[in-house]
C-alpha cells in the first residue's frame, strides 16, 4: 500500500491536527485479525467487519485511520483507537 507523498504530506487528524504517517504492515495485519474475530469498533462506537487495506496513523500512535479503496477515511468518528488491538505500551 502506498500514499502519493504530496498527498500524505498534507493529511493531519482531522481530531488533534497531529500529522499522520503510513501504517506499515505489521499493524495492519493486526488491525485485520482484530477485525476477522469481531474485536475492533471506531471511534463511533460501531463494530467493523470486513479487512481494510492500509491505514494511516497519527503521530502519537493511539489512532488509526482506515484506508479502503485506496482512499483513506479521515473522519473523526472512523478512527480506530489502537488501544483495543495493541497491548498497552
Amino acid at each position: 500500500m502506498s500514499l502519493d507523498p504530496d498527498l500524505l504530506a498534507i493529511l493531519c487528524c482531522p481530531e488533534t491536527k497531529q500529522g499522520v504517517t503510513l501504517a506499515d504492515a505489521n499493524l495492519i495485519q493486526q488491525v485485520n485479525a482484530a477485525l476477522g474475530k469481531g474485536l475492533v469498533r471506531n471511534k463511533a462506537n460501531r463494530l467493523l467487519v470486513g479487512q481494510i487495506e492500509g491505514g494511516l496513523i497519527r503521530e502519537d500512535q493511539k489512532i488509526l485511520y482506515p484506508i479502503r479503496g485506496q482512499i483513506p477515511v479521515m473522519l473523526i468518528e472512523e478512527g480506530i483507537p489502537l488501544e483495543q488491538i495493541l497491548p498497552v505500551q
